[in-house]
């Protein structure tokens, strides 16, 4: 007979995500929400962490969103395909991780509304404001990598 611990185990770790969360993991501020955010998940798989910086991230695993629209805001996948972005990213994680009360009023009209118009400011200063190049040279310098690494560019 299997320990209530174990049985707990074995059945989170068959347990697919709840929502696929795209990150940048460059991006200072964002390790600091995705680190918070997988203390609370424990280990228990109910948000799958997607590292959009990875020179292995594939747009076709995470609901064909590419690098650079990834990088220009927050965006989550749900099992069923159906793609969130914006603020309304943060109260459906939150809402899994058993904490939904902090993003609750969010889901009011205008306070959704102002919530959306602040994180698009923020998410058009991110770059800029971590210290980072901005996207065309991130994208570039990425290009130039992958480039590298698979060999695709080279002319013979």
């Amino acid at each position: 007979m299997l320990s209530s611990k174990t049985q707990f185990q074995e059945s989170t770790a068959t347990q697919p995500w709840r929502i696929k969360l795209l990150y940048d993991g460059e991006c200072p501020l964002c390790l600091r929400e995705v680190n918070f955010l997988q203390k609370r998940d424990a280990g228990r798989g109910l948000v799958a962490f997607v590292d959009i910086a990875d020179d292995l991230y594939k747009s076709e695993d995470n609901g064909n969103i590419d690098f650079k629209t990834a990088m220009g805001r927050i965006h989550a996948v749900l099992p069923d395909g159906t793609i969130v972005k914006n603020v309304e990213v943060f109260r459906r994680v939150y809402e899994v991780l058993g904490m939904g009360w902090i993003y609750a009023i969010t889901k009011l009209p205008v306070i959704g509304f102002i919530a959306d118009t602040l994180y698009s400011i923020w998410a058009s200063w991110r770059l800029k404001l971590t210290g980072r190049p901005d996207l065309a040279t991130i994208e570039r310098n990425r290009t130039q990598r992958l480039c590298n690494l698979e060999g695709r560019c080279k002319v013979e």
